[in-house]
């Protein structure tokens, strides 16, 4: 039997979920956009009345209302809207247990062992596209194929509020037409470089040589090839395993921050570093897992950013060890050439935090229970008088130590790979 693949993303997500709060600006140009003071001055989300006056994702927020001079920006509540991704999820639930988030707005759905009670792929869609709307208030575009890929880029092709069914029988004049760009994981460099070698839509990618595309763009060229071509065959994952009794199963814990000042040496970064960590490893004790792998990301003033990780010794969720590791590897990897405007620091290859642990024969063990169970009283603290009530020295006396990393982060998708 052929898989039925949904893919829903909630349109104008979060521009939408700021309208029910305040509606007000229901019927205005609304965008949720970040703190020009914390220069977090950039478009996040924009509703559809702002997108038609040209307002843009990513744009700095003089930007848009250069072109949208009566646009409304609202600061983002990721509260606000992680409780909305969690409603929705549940009622992605009512139709099957295989539901993979893709960031907070969008999810892949598994229905083919749903399609004998609750209808086709088609009829599905219709019923979780009502229920969004008349149970949160915001409307979603959803696609439905046979694989993930052509799913997520049905729910792309039409919106708002709309339905789109790529079939084996369609998917040429629907897919192949369309600019290569346009498929998942074509981005600006990628399609620069197709456009080179005169591959300019997906079915040009589709019927370009394999090998040619190793050859230019190596693995990653295979994989481009199999998503033209229908060929992607990765399941959707059931995040049905419960953590802590209520919270499922993540992959990894980040939190990333444009500073309020640029960042001009390894003091400035260390002190940003130990900030993002402490969050980080907080979330992570929440959660009962360790990590295995830490990730640093950097941003300079001039936008070119790159990612680093390193595996860890051992299991940890010792804030010290993490913050340790994310600075070395920093250390390994920037020569200050540019100062830097934005970091992240990530932790994944999550595991329980109830798995047995080699003993460190160096004797090491002592200081590593009482950084825990520092951590563990830090923890405490916090929670009771805010994530601001105890800081480290490093912070004191800089205009960054008012920051806030466990409120002040991006969230962002889960990876597809």
């Amino acid at each position: 039997m052929e898989r039925v693949i949904i893919h829903s993303d909630m349109n104008s997500f979060y521009a939408n979920v700021e309208c029910l709060y305040n509606p007000k600006i229901r019927d205005l140009p609304v965008a949720v956009g970040g703190n020009p003071e914390k220069r977090h001055g950039i478009i996040l989300a924009k509703n559809e009345k702002a997108k038609k006056a040209g307002v843009k994702t990513g744009e700095t927020l003089w930007q848009a209302l250069g072109k949208c001079p009566d646009l409304v920006i609202v600061p983002p509540n990721f509260e606000r809207y992680l409780r909305y991704s969690k409603l929705s999820r549940k009622i992605y639930n009512r139709y099957t247990d295989q539901v993979e988030p893709f960031g907070l707005d969008e999810c892949w759905l598994d229905v083919t062992n749903s399609v004998k009670i609750h209808g086709s792929g088609e009829e599905i869609a219709q019923k979780i596209s009502l229920e969004i709307q008349d149970e949160l208030g915001v409307t979603v575009s959803i696609g439905v194929s046979w694989n993930k890929i052509f799913a997520k880029f049905g729910s792309d092709y039409k919106k708002p509020n709309a339905i789109t069914v790529i079939n084996r029988v369609n998917y040429k004049k629907i897919v192949w037409e369309q600019e290569a760009g346009d498929l998942l994981y074509v981005g600006r460099a990628t399609k620069k470089k197709l456009l080179k070698y005169g591959i300019y839509t997906i079915g040009q990618l589709a019927e370009s040589n394999q090998d040619f595309l190793v050859l230019v763009f190596g693995k990653m060229g295979a994989v481009l090839w199999r998503f033209a071509n229908g060929l992607d065959d990765s399941p959707v994952k059931a995040f049905d395993e419960h953590y802590n009794g209520n919270e499922r199963f993540i992959k990894s814990i980040g939190n990333s921050i444009t500073t309020p000042r640029d960042l001009k040496n390894l003091r400035d970064v260390k002190l940003i570093i130990y900030m993002l960590t402490e969050s980080v490893a907080m979330r992570l004790r929440e959660t009962g897992c360790f990590c295995l792998t830490v990730d640093i990301h950097v941003r300079n003033k001039e936008l070119y950013s790159f990612t680093r990780q390193v595996k860890l010794d051992k299991p940890s969720d010792i804030t010290n060890e993490i913050a340790k590791a994310a600075i070395e590897l920093f250390e390994k990897n920037y020569d200050f050439s540019l100062d830097i405007r934005s970091m992240g620091v990530r932790v994944a290859d999550l595991v329980p935090n109830t798995i047995p642990i080699q003993l460190d024969v160096f004797g090491r063990e002592e200081e590593r229970l009482r950084l825990a169970q520092l951590d563990t009283t830090i923890d405490g603290l916090r929670k009771r008088f805010g994530n601001l009530s105890i800081q480290r020295a490093i912070t004191l006396g800089d205009q960054m130590s008012c920051l806030d990393p466990k409120k002040d982060h991006v969230i962002h998708p889960i990876g597809y790979f």
